[in-house]
Formats: structure tokens, sequence, C-alpha cells
């Protein structure tokens, strides 16, 4: 399984949950609270896998070492502003102004990604690193949600 086609598939699913999140108003707290846990649940566990199964191989190569560091410190202001959120009121008027500035974090995030990072990993993972990584993600996927189910 091909890791950079996974990842972009988390990508698209995060934008997804923005897209329902964003247009809810103080008043939608129980909606908001539904599709807050789905993003930080995404999130968390994309961020995860990514820098335990992705970005150390990257890190590796002095091509990729630059823009991997920044990935990580990217993954630590969105944890931040995801444990703001956690802690605001969705019916409190900041909570609109933090979802933004997450989703705007999130998107610099997803395009430095997939428009710099993944072309300059595609030159230092050969197919069967990409193949491999990308398999490892697929289990480790498989292996939470079947911990979630068991936790409900």
């Amino acid at each position: 399984m091909d890791v950079f086609e996974l990842l972009k598939t988390d990508h698209e699913k995060v934008s997804a949950i923005f897209q329902q999140l964003e247009p809810t108003s103080e008043a939608d707290t129980a909606q908001r609270q539904t599709l807050f846990a789905q993003l930080k649940r995404e999130l968390d566990l994309h961020a995860h896998i990514e820098e335990t199964l992705f970005y150390p191989r990257l890190r590796q190569a002095a091509e990729t070492r630059d823009i991997t560091i920044e990935a990580i410190e990217e993954h630590q202001e969105v944890k931040d502003l995801l444990a703001e959120l956690q802690h605001t009121p969705p019916a409190d008027e900041s909570w609109g102004d933090l979802l933004l500035e997450l989703k705007e974090n999130v998107e610099h995030h997803v395009e430095e990604e997939e428009n710099e990072m993944f072309p300059q990993a595609r030159e230092v993972l050969s197919q069967q690193e990409i193949n491999e990584i990308g398999s490892q993600i697929q289990a480790a996927k498989q292996q939470q949600k079947s911990s979630s189910a068991t936790a409900m």
C-alpha cells in the first residue's frame, strides 16, 4: 500500500470533517462536540502515525530532514490548538475562531506535505519502503480501530 495515497486519504477525510464543522453555530453544541471529537480522533491518529512510522525514516535523509522537523513542529501547533478547543465550550464565541485557526494550520501543513515533502520523500524512499511504510500505517490504523471498538 502506497504511504502517500494513505496519507492523502487522511487529509481528505479531515478536510471533509472541517467542511461539516465550519458552518455550525454556537447553538449547535451537540453537533460541534460530535464533529470535533471525530476531527480530534482523526488528527491525533494521523499525527501519531506520521511521527512514529513515516517521519523517522525521512529524518534520516539529509534531503528531507529539515522539512520533517518543520512538520513535527507544525504537528505540535495543531495538538496545542486541539487541546485549547477541547477545553473551550463549543457555545463560547471564541470556539469558532479557534476552529478557523486550527483549519488554517492543518491546511498549511497538508499543502506543504503534499507539495513539498511527498515529492522529496519519493526521491529518498525506495518503492519497497513506500509500500512497507504504507502497510505499517494500515496495520496501525486497523489496530487503533479494533482497540477503539473494544473500548466502547
